[in-house]
């Protein structure tokens, strides 16, 4: 598997599987996404074209796993004032990534790795994990910690040169840069519109819904977005992902052994 869009699942045929698993792939990555608004700006799909691009670079990193589609819709509830956005109970959620789990173990991967890039799927990942872990042959790595992704978003910002923070990041510098990276003109530039900065309540966002807080959809400044601060912030977040995957896979290997 030499080029970069080989490591999609998706594009496999089965016997191209099958021959990755004997060959060593053990690992596969499954992003989990959303179909939710992202102010007049930004598509739908942002999280679930973020969840296709970063699990992409973090299996082609790695070397020796595949990426799996990534899953959507996700919790996006605080989202429905806004048209278009398509929302999932939890446990519902949790129940299809419990069938993408099962599904993939049964192949014979021995490393899932789940990777939330919505905010609100990260509770529900956490939440299901070591349910699913217990069940299947699988070990369940989760990269589920929402504090730590947006810092490491923030801190793709920086390394590109963007001087610009944000506690709680949604269709602002981060995502919209993001997107830029992915394909350009997928960012309707006429329409960027800034949105409340500052200190955001996140258990307002989540009980009142995200119109509570700003009536575009966005949080921040999008446009402080550079696709090149999109590029920092992907190699950012693969970088820590990758790092923290391989550790796991080597603490599984050595309890096993």
């Amino acid at each position: 598997m030499s080029s970069p869009r080989a490591v999609l699942l998706e594009e496999c045929t089965w016997p191209e599987v099958e021959t990755a698993l004997e060959n060593g792939t053990r690992t596969v990555i499954v992003a989990v996404g959303s179909i939710e608004q992202h102010g007049p700006h930004l598509p739908l799909n942002m999280d679930t074209l973020d969840g296709d691009e970063l699990s992409r670079r973090i299996a082609a990193e790695l070397g020796d796993a595949l990426a799996a589609p990534t899953i959507r819709p996700g919790c996006s509830g605080h989202h429905m004032a806004f048209p278009g956005t398509i929302t999932m109970p939890p446990e519902t959620l949790m129940d299809v990534i419990r069938a993408y789990c099962r599904s993939l173990a049964e192949h014979g991967f021995e490393h899932v790795v789940l990777v939330p890039t919505h905010g609100g799927n990260f509770a529900p990942v956490s939440t299901v994990a070591p349910e699913i872990a217990r069940e299947i042959d699988a070990s369940v790595i989760t990269l589920a910690d929402l504090d730590d992704h947006m810092e490491l978003l923030n801190e793709g910002l920086r390394e590109a040169g963007v001087e610009y923070q944000q506690d709680v990041i949604h269709a602002g510098a981060a995502e919209t840069a993001m997107v830029l990276a992915i394909e350009e003109g997928l960012v309707r530039t006429d329409r960027l519109e800034a949105g409340p900065e500052g200190s955001i309540s996140t258990a307002r966002l989540l009980s009142e819904g995200f119109d509570s807080i700003t009536e575009n959809g966005v949080l921040g400044e999008p446009s402080e977005a550079t696709a090149e601060a999109g590029d920092a912030i992907f190699d950012a977040v693969t970088d820590a992902y990758v790092e923290r995957i391989e550790a796991e896979r080597d603490a599984v290997c050595d309890d096993r052994q």
